[in-house]
């Protein structure tokens, strides 16, 4: 095995990226059979963002409002539904995202976010982790000296990792299934690797799951990556749906982050 060299060989990460995927779409002509089998001779609202329509229409349909809709359109509604906490027809509004750049111990707190939520995450039993990919906390990097400390104790067991994989690929040589064999030596292996590893999800989500998400995880009071995670989060749907996301507010923390609020919480 070549030797390994962890300030050459590690790829450092500091910052998460957010990725939106994956939007829906309206069937606009089955929504206006369904409003002239009920009586609607006709209703339009004024947004193109599937999202923000889908809970418009869902709002209404809980009153049949469809005939005297009040004016100001579909920010002046969804800004209503927000003022009185009707957040459950915001659960109609779903989007994709892929979220890189994050450690596992950022996805062992993502991941409890399950109502509203879908995550679909890399497997480190059948992805091979030698490529050295690792998230370094703002307040170990910017320390030399705890950078140091962090550097070589990712080292080592990034080390670890790869010559445990490789005795024990040899410790399954007989197995004939490569693919299996594989897994059994990465899936073994991986028990060294930190929490600061990097990976990558899939995750499907509702417009009032993402609200609880950047609520809690935006927070000052958060741990600082995912806090990263939830305002790029909140800045992407601010600019894809700005009818349900424009009442958060960004306010600048000492360390240089950044926090998200509202004055509807709980939605």
């Amino acid at each position: 095995m070549a030797a390994f060299d962890p300030a050459q060989d590690i790829k450092i990460i500091r910052e998460p990226t957010a990725y939106l995927v994956g939007r829906q779409t309206v069937d606009q002509g089955v929504i206006d059979r369904f409003l002239a089998d009920h009586g609607v001779a006709t209703w339009q609202t004024d947004t193109e963002v599937a999202g923000e329509y889908l809970s418009e229409t869902a709002g209404r349909l809980c009153y049949m409002s469809f005939a005297k809709p009040r004016p100001g359109g579909n920010k002046a509604y969804l800004e209503h539904i927000l003022e009185v906490g009707h957040g459950s027809v915001l659960e109609h509004a779903v989007w994709n995202f892929v979220f890189a750049g994050i450690s596992r111990s950022c996805t062992h707190e993502l991941v409890r976010h399950r109502v509203g939520m879908s995550p679909s995450q890399l497997s480190q039993r059948y992805v091979d982790e030698s490529v050295a990919e690792y998230v370094e906390p703002d307040v170990i990097g910017d320390d030399p000296e705890l950078h140091a400390l962090w550097l070589d104790a990712v080292g080592r067991c990034h080390q670890a990792y790869m010559q445990l994989v490789e005795k024990l690929l040899d410790k399954f040589k007989d197995e004939p299934d490569r693919t299996l064999r594989r897994k059994l030596a990465r899936q073994a292996a991986r028990s060294v690797l930190p929490n600061a590893t990097e990976t990558k999800i899939f995750v499907t989500a509702n417009s009032r799951a993402l609200r609880h998400f950047i609520e809690l995880r935006g927070s000052r009071h958060a741990e600082t990556e995912i806090r990263k995670l939830a305002v790029q989060v909140l800045r992407i749907m601010q600019t894809e749906a700005p009818n349900l996301f424009s009442d958060y507010q960004l306010v600048s923390l000492p360390d240089g982050t950044w926090e998200a609020t509202t004055a509807h919480r709980k939605v």
